[in-house]
């Protein structure tokens, strides 16, 4: 016979020697504990939203695609506006504005200025955020883009520039005007906008009264007073549109942003608010 040599057979025996049916123990499966998670609070109004304020992620939402008249919400892109020629330097805070007599004529909610003042770009934006004047808005709007028709063109080549694809805009007010509208979900992406692109202006949006040659005025949106959270955005109301609300708040490392539209009345806006931002930060994560 012919002898193997020693490392083949050391290999051999080391092969047999390794019991046959030799098996790891297995481990038992431990269930891992669920999250539950209840469904979104239903809210008395026409339509709604619940966004994250950081990735866009929708935490909750009904008809947020629907086409709504956006009432004085539509100042938000009119502020937008403002605050992306702030940011290019085409425009300045100390900047004086002559105010028309168009602006002046404008009805609804005013800041209160007068045909010939000079009012400076900074109590405009003021006057358009805090106390939502719709003499403010067109007096910028003129300032801006020469007319409110012009700016109103501004306003859409933006709004489909940001993603905002069921939104037309006629007037920079809100003020009633057919083929003008928005959604919750465009108005939340918009506000995602004001918030991230222009830091800087945004505490504006959490100013809870503006005073104007002598007349001091609230902000329409109660929670700011309500919720230390509460930082923004801003209210709207027509009778087509009802009461409208688009609000942010920020606890911790997130941040939310609700809009709610067609709700009853002022306190309802607030309350169906409220019940969407208690659900975000209680069952949801960054």
């Amino acid at each position: 016979m012919v002898a193997l040599p020693a490392c083949v057979f050391f290999a051999v025996v080391v092969t047999v020697a390794v019991p046959a049916g030799a098996q790891s123990t297995p481990q038992p499966v431990i269930p891992q504990p669920q999250t539950i998670i209840p469904a979104a609070p239903q809210l008395a109004a026409s339509s709604w939203i619940l966004m994250d304020a950081n990735s866009g992620r929708i935490l909750a939402e009904h008809n947020s695609d629907e086409r709504l008249p956006p009432a004085s919400l539509t100042k938000l892109m009119t502020a937008y506006l403002v605050e992306r020629e702030l940011n290019r330097g085409t425009i300045n805070l100390t900047d004086m504005v002559n105010i028309s007599e168009n602006a002046w004529r404008t009805g609804g909610s005013k800041m209160f200025i007068e045909v010939g003042d000079q009012v400076s770009v900074d109590d405009l934006l003021h006057g358009i955020i805090i106390v939502s004047g719709n003499d403010a808005s067109v007096a910028m709007a003129e300032h801006l883009a020469g007319g409110e028709a012009p700016f109103a063109d501004l306003m859409n080549q933006h709004a489909t520039r940001l993603g905002m694809h069921n939104t037309n805009f006629q007037n920079a007010t809100g003020l009633p005007a057919e083929n003008h509208y928005s959604t919750a979900h465009d108005l939340a992406r918009l506000s995602q906008h004001i918030i991230n692109d222009y830091p800087d202006h945004y505490e504006i949006y959490s100013h809870r009264t503006f005073s104007y040659g002598g007349i001091d005025q609230p902000n329409r949106n109660r929670l700011l007073w309500r919720d230390p959270s509460v930082d923004g955005l801003k209210t709207g109301w027509t009778t087509e549109a009802g009461f409208c609300l688009v609000s942010s708040a920020k606890r911790d490392d997130m941040r939310l942003i609700s809009v709610v539209m067609g709700t009853s009345s002022d306190e309802a806006r607030a309350q169906e608010t409220q019940k969407l931002l208690s659900y975000g930060f209680r069952f949801s994560k960054p």
